[in-house]
């Protein structure tokens, strides 16, 4: 009744025992699987056979004998008592040693950015030689890549190697620029040497479309080399018919940018590649704490910047990227005249750069995109950018035609709709490009680049 006064239901008494709850109890512990209660039943009939002469002793319940304090007290007292048990008996125990025979090392697959696929020629130009490398048929459309601070042509090979950008690259030849002196294995360049600005860096590209006979090229840029490629189409509009731009800014370098970059120089001059300048390349390129997203990813460029890259030459480039100018562009006044398709990633830190860049560009003619969870898009984000890229370049009128995979989701009516006004201004366009009309067999629109 004490029991049931306070909520305790009555039913847990009978005869002054827990009888319900020590059927909730069984019903708790007892093994579900057949498989189980049939080893169990089997370590019971080993531990009655093996201490059978220890139970008859203490006169004590198994369990209390199988204690590990009563196990190792008998057996301080006469170890030459205990009994003995086979590999098999031990193993049901849970009482089996394991000996570490042999230890081999494997090594997961170094990553590499090259795969020499691609065709190195040199160009002369007024303020000395240019490593281009050329993948692809000459043939064909033109795609032109410049790289950023630290790198060179062979960081773009990651990415139009991307499985997605290779049926893509079947209709287009891409020509990848390298700076003066930062191609790998450049040797250093002469002390009078007088490196070029961004102005005669953008220049000098236009030595790279007369050896190659290009009329009118696709810009593809990063960082320093988006900076180079939007002067350029700034000063000779009708040679560029497109610009995908990464992390591209406009502006001049600010006081911060411009202290720390000067720091770099003169210790890549003095001292080679510093720890400093290395923390400051990686987060130039990927932000911060790479490591934590890709540990792989980030070594790889960290040893790359170490053995790779000749720090006298890209200190000059370092500079003559610090001294940069300001592009004058706006929306008031003159600004870029082709499409720009202006990327950055959530963690850069230029996030903020492609936004005032983006602000004064023609809406009708550029657009931003940010791309989630990532830093270096090309490397860590590369099925969003290629997408991405394609869809960009099916509104140029270099995609008219898209043949639709069986199996993929129909399109929503706001897509179809994106996606006729597309088509509509690439058929406007068409006229006044010389490019033909490239077949891509797979539907460009996905979700993930949706903005």
């Amino acid at each position: 009744m004490y029991y049931e006064e306070f909520g305790m239901p009555g039913g847990l008494l009978s005869g002054g025992s827990y009888t319900s709850l020590d059927q909730v109890y069984r019903g708790t512990t007892l093994p579900k699987k057949k498989a189980d209660a049939k080893k169990m039943l089997r370590l019971k009939a080993v531990a009655k056979k093996k201490f059978k002469p220890l139970v008859d002793q203490s006169g004590s319940d198994m369990t209390e004998v199988l204690t590990k304090n009563n196990f190792d007290e008998d057996e301080k007292k006469d170890p030459e008592k205990m009994p003995s048990m086979n590999a098999e008996e031990t193993a049901l125990l849970g009482m089996d040693d394991i000996e570490l025979k042999n230890i081999q090392l494997v090594f997961p697959s170094a990553r590499r950015f090259s795969d020499g696929a691609c065709a190195e020629t040199r160009v002369r130009t007024d303020r000395g030689e240019l490593c281009v490398a050329v993948q692809g048929d000459r043939a064909k459309p033109a795609i032109l890549t410049y790289h950023d601070l630290g790198l060179n042509y062979v960081c773009f090979q990651p990415f139009f190697n991307f499985v997605d950008m290779r049926a893509l690259l079947e209709n287009f030849c891409v020509y990848h620029v390298n700076a003066p002196g930062q191609e790998e294995g450049a040797p250093s360049l002469p002390e009078d040497y007088v490196y070029p600005t961004m102005d005669e860096l953008a220049n000098q590209l236009n030595y790279v479309l007369g050896h190659f006979g290009i009329k009118s090229f696709i810009g593809f840029g990063v960082g320093a080399g988006a900076n180079i490629l939007a002067r350029f189409a700034l000063a000779h509009p009708t040679k560029v018919d497109a610009l995908a731009l990464i992390n591209c800014t406009a502006s001049q370098a600010g006081w911060i940018e411009w202290a720390y970059q000067k720091m770099n120089s003169r210790s890549l001059r003095a001292r080679g590649m510093t720890q400093g300048v290395l923390d400051y390349l990686m987060w130039h390129h990927f932000g911060r704490f790479p490591d934590e997203r890709n540990h792989d990813l980030a070594q790889m460029y960290r040893m790359y910047f170490t053995r790779n890259v000749n720090p006298t030459n890209l200190s000059l480039l370092i500079d003559a990227y610090a001294r940069r100018s300001d592009l004058g562009i706006g929306r008031d006044a003159e600004t870029l005249r082709p499409p720009v398709l202006n990327i950055t990633g959530a963690l850069s830190p230029h996030q903020e750069d492609t936004v005032a860049f983006n602000a004064r560009l023609a809406p009708s003619t550029s657009t931003w995109m940010k791309i989630s969870d990532c830093g270096m898009v090309l490397e860590e984000q590369p099925a969003k950018i290629s997408e991405a890229f394609r869809l960009f370049l099916q509104g140029e009128g270099y995609g008219a035609t898209v043949n639709v995979k069986k199996g993929v989701a129909p399109l929503s009516p706001t897509k179809i709709v994106a996606f006729r006004r597309l088509s509509d201004a690439a058929e406007r366009r068409r006229s006044c490009r010389h490019s033909p009309v490239i077949r891509i067999t797979e539907n460009p629109i996905s979700e993930a680049v949706v903005c």
